[in-house]
């Protein structure tokens, strides 16, 4: 289950419920993007069902009588897969199997199963595990009732425990473990991050498909996938890239952001999310072309403060305005949004102006010095290339002289260091 596989397509039908404040488009638009989930995953939807109902059945989520209704038609239709773009109790998934008599997956459910089969290091891999273990353990009565009959087992069954209960018992033990395994991870990238603190460090974020992969190759020639379906990237990769001579930035693409991200997967993340919360600018790119880029917009920044990054400098990359066909909503993005810049990173345009403000950042963010040092102190010559841009350095008899450039926090670290020579 937790090893990417060759999926087979599936025919699908997606149930949806539009409750009584909620606009019947954005429920459509939401079972649209369920629909592309559906096809990242290998299924072909056949059919879609919107219920008018106040609130979702406690026992059935759509009720009993409009189950036994889709019962019928994935009978009609050959469906092998009922999915729900509301995450489903596993009190509702169980009620719902018995009475369509077909395989039953919530939102969360799908969202899972695509990160596994795309899932390619061994950290991702270990955290789409651990997502999927979390996931699974109180469904168990739904997914394994056939393991529910006491039976033996050689060095696993505690006295007197059903096969149910050390089913639980072992993903507790795995959850521990993969839980060890990424902390350890977690350490390692931490030093990793230690070693880059020369660079001022910027973290591309955004909804899923918005394009930042695309706009990494473009800037860095990274050549990461870049692919028209969701989800495309879920290891993070980091390249520098020179704005110009000596003026360098490291820029980090990331897993993308999507509604309803289930809270699980986000915290099985936290290692590959960190270059987030680590970034000193945060660059949200953004599909202007979709029709709800709004929503996607306020998705991204719930997710952001998820993750405790409100308060991180962040510029906007309106995408695609190559593919926008309304285009009063030029205008409308530029009197909104500030910090805001327009592009197309498939067609390279307005790119300069992506420079440009990255520069803008990075001269706001560095200080320039000049200082001069006896040529014995080597210990603090060492410590100024490991946290500056050594910009030039000669050797006056027994003096040096070091020109560098750091950011704000390595230029006060380096005062403090360096002491009354610092001037």
């Amino acid at each position: 289950m937790f090893e990417g596989k060759e999926v087979v397509m599936e025919k699908a039908m997606l149930v949806s419920i539009k409750q009584q404040n909620e606009s019947k488009f954005v429920v459509e638009e939401h079972l649209d993007e369920l629909e592309m989930l559906a096809d990242t995953a290998g299924a072909e939807t056949i059919l879609k069902v919107i219920q008018d109902r106040p609130f979702p059945d406690k026992t059935f989520f759509v009720g009993k009588g409009k189950a036994e209704e889709l019962a019928e038609l994935v009978t009609l239709n050959d469906i092998v897969i009922v999915i729900f773009d509301s995450d489903l109790s596993p009190t509702q998934a169980r009620n719902l199997e018995k009475v369509i008599d077909r395989k039953i997956i919530d939102r969360s459910g799908l969202i899972l199963d695509i990160f596994a089969s795309r899932a390619q290091t061994k950290q991702a891999k270990t955290q789409v595990e651990l997502a999927q273990l979390q996931y699974m353990l109180p469904r168990l009565t739904r997914a394994w009732t056939h393991l529910s009959k006491q039976h033996g087992g050689i060095g696993t069954k505690g006295p007197g425990e059903t096969q149910i209960e050390t089913d639980r018992r072992l993903i507790r033990t795995r959850i521990s473990k993969l839980k060890e395994i990424l902390l350890a991870i977690d350490k390692q990238d931490k030093t990793k991050s230690m070693n880059r603190s020369e660079f001022l460090k910027a973290s591309l974020v955004g909804y899923t498909n918005a394009g930042k992969s695309t706009f990494l190759n473009l800037l860095t020639e990274a050549d990461v996938l870049a692919e028209n379906k969701l989800f495309a990237t879920l290891d993070s990769t980091t390249r520098a890239f020179e704005m110009e001579k000596d003026k360098k930035i490291l820029l980090s693409d990331t897993v993308g952001f999507i509604r309803k991200l289930p809270h699980n997967l986000i915290a099985s993340f936290k290692s590959t999310l960190n270059v987030v919360k680590d970034a000193d600018l945060i660059l949200h790119v953004i599909d202007i072309s979709h029709p709800f880029f709004e929503d996607h917009i306020k998705v991204v920044d719930e997710t952001l403060a998820e993750l405790g990054c409100s308060e991180t400098a962040q510029i906007k990359l309106f995408n695609k305005v190559d593919a926008l066909e309304d285009k009063s909503k030029i205008k409308y993005v530029r009197n909104k949004y500030d910090n805001a810049i327009l592009i197309s990173a498939a067609r390279g345009i307005n790119i300069s102006e992506v420079n440009k403000k990255l520069i803008e950042f990075y001269e706001n963010n560095h200080k320039q010095k000049k200082i001069t040092l006896n040529a014995t102190q080597s210990k603090i010559i060492s410590q100024i290339h490991s946290m500056a841009n050594v910009l030039s350095i000669e050797y006056i008899d027994d003096k040096v002289e070091i020109t560098f450039k750091a950011d704000k926090a390595n230029y006060s670290k380096l005062e403090k260091i360096i002491g009354d020579d610092f001037g």
